[in-house]
């Protein structure tokens, strides 16, 4: 390990755990990119250049070794734990960087935490990055789809560097500047929430296909390798195939029946959640995947349930169309959930001053990251007409997609009910699809209440102004103004 060989490398990586050391592989094998390494651990290092030397890295033992390793400007990108231990490593290579230099957070941190490192930074001369990297260790280490945030001009020398790296579609990298501050940690954050809504959506898929329909594991399979052929072509519906068709070493049964049902959340649903609830987003489809993991979670509770259970219901009746009334059912909720969150990214990018191109967005989606699908090429089309759509569910395309699904759509939320089988992801995308296409609903009963309680006024479909009527009093009405 070297450390008498300064300024060698035009980017440097922090953290050298499996995503840092597959994403510093990834820069080393892209022609005109020289990788500096640094870890805490010099064991971690040590290892990564034994097991690949021909990644030609410089490697250094102390920070200040590494910082004279790199080439102005000085671009090193963190992949260390998010929050403290990221904080701490911010600060170390602020403290040996120079104004102009280039400090990229590639963890998956919150974008409020971003936009204050990148304030702080800023102040101090330095540019600061978040970056969401979306596909895994297989990404890192064989192009992911990056949403790098921070200044235009960070992205000038990052830029570049980040599309020798990226994941390609149609020639095109997955990677671009999706806005200043926070930007690309807040558009990375909507792509784990929609990736949660997804694998509820195939999770009630299965469990549909399975408990009702009475499908084996292996048919199952077969069903979403066939779907997979279509317009449901994506990833997840791709690897769940391989996922059902896996087999238990110890048992031989398939591995599906020996995991167990109990699902984990890093994060970055529910802060997805949290956020469009403060920007008065509806992302229900969201909430409910947050929501079923959230009830995984709970086999007290589950178990003292089914403790006082007198009965539950027999399966409905179902025919051979069954099968593809849940394909339907999955690619219409499908695009309610991911129509939510291009509302959530519209939203943010008003509250928070972004620029964000969201056709960009959909391409960079189409490869690299966990929620690539065929259907992507179709949200940038809508995107990127001349009269965009209010909501993605008014675009030609989609709202076809609903018209041509919506009886089947409907057909699996009732037979799920009858049947006793859990389907939160397509009932509320259901139901919110219901409440966009009523003419009136009942939230003016909703905001009669409130003015009974509370005074809260009210609007009237008649006239002008804010009205409250006089409860405790006569109940005549007055205006307010």
């Amino acid at each position: 390990m070297s450390n008498d060989t300064p300024q060698q490398a035009n980017i440097g990586v922090v953290g050298l755990a499996v995503m840092g050391a597959n994403l510093a592989r990834n820069l080393a094998g892209r022609e005109g990119n020289t990788v500096a390494v640094f870890n805490r651990s010099p064991e971690r290092t040590r290892t990564l250049l034994d097991e690949h030397p021909e990644a030609g890295f410089v490697a250094s033992e102390e920070l200040d070794a590494f910082v004279a390793s790199l080439r102005k400007p000085r671009t090193a990108i963190i992949m260390v734990q998010a929050g403290k231990g990221t904080d701490a490593v911010i600060e170390q290579l602020a403290e040996r960087f120079e104004e102009g230099d280039i400090i990229v957070d590639g963890g998956n941190a919150n974008f409020q935490d971003t936009r204050r490192r990148e304030k702080d930074l800023r102040d101090r001369g330095l540019n600061f990055v978040g970056a969401g990297i979306s596909g895994g260790e297989e990404g890192a280490l064989n192009g992911p789809s990056i949403m790098p945030g921070g200044s235009k001009e960070a992205y000038e020398t990052l830029g570049p560097i980040l599309e020798t790296i990226a994941a390609e579609v149609d020639g095109e990298p997955c990677v671009t500047h999706v806005g200043t501050d926070g930007a690309g940690h807040f558009v990375k954050m909507i792509h784990n929430g929609i990736e949660y809504a997804d694998m509820q959506l195939i999770g009630e898929s299965y469990d549909l296909l399975r408990r009702v329909a009475g499908h084996d594991v292996e048919a199952i399979a077969d069903v979403f390798a066939a779907w997979n052929e279509g317009d449901l072509q994506s990833y997840l519906i791709e690897i769940t195939g391989e996922v059902l068709r896996q087999r238990d070493a110890a048992t031989g049964e398939p591995l599906i029946d020996v995991i167990q049902d109990h699902a984990g959340s890093k994060g970055t649903g529910v802060w997805t959640v949290q956020n469009a609830v403060g920007l008065g987003v509806p992302v229900g489809g969201i909430a409910e995947a947050v929501f079923a993991r959230a009830v995984s979670s709970k086999p007290e509770q589950r178990e003292a349930v089914r403790g006082v259970m007198r009965s539950r219901p027999d399966a409905a009746a179902v025919g051979e169309s069954f099968e593809d009334d849940v394909r339907a059912a999955l690619y219409a909720s499908k695009v309610v959930a991911y129509a939510q969150g291009f509302d959530a990214i519209i939203a943010g990018a008003e509250e928070y001053d972004w620029d964000i191109d969201h056709a960009q967005i959909a391409r960079i989606w189409r490869g690299g990251c966990i929620i690539r699908a065929k259907f992507l090429n179709r949200i940038a089309e809508a995107f990127e007409r001349d009269t965009r759509p209010v909501t993605l569910l008014e675009d030609p395309y989609f709202a076809k997609v609903i018209q041509d699904g919506e009886a089947a759509w409907r057909r699996v939320v009732v037979v799920a009910a009858q049947s006793g089988v859990p389907a939160p992801g397509f009932s509320s995308a259901l139901a919110y699809y219901d409440s966009l296409a009523s003419e009136r609903l009942p939230a003016a009963l909703t905001q009669g209440l409130r003015d009974f309680f509370g005074a809260h006024t009210y609007r009237r479909t008649d006239k002008d102004g804010t009205f409250h009527t006089l409860w405790s009093g006569d109940r005549t009405e007055v205006e307010m103004g």
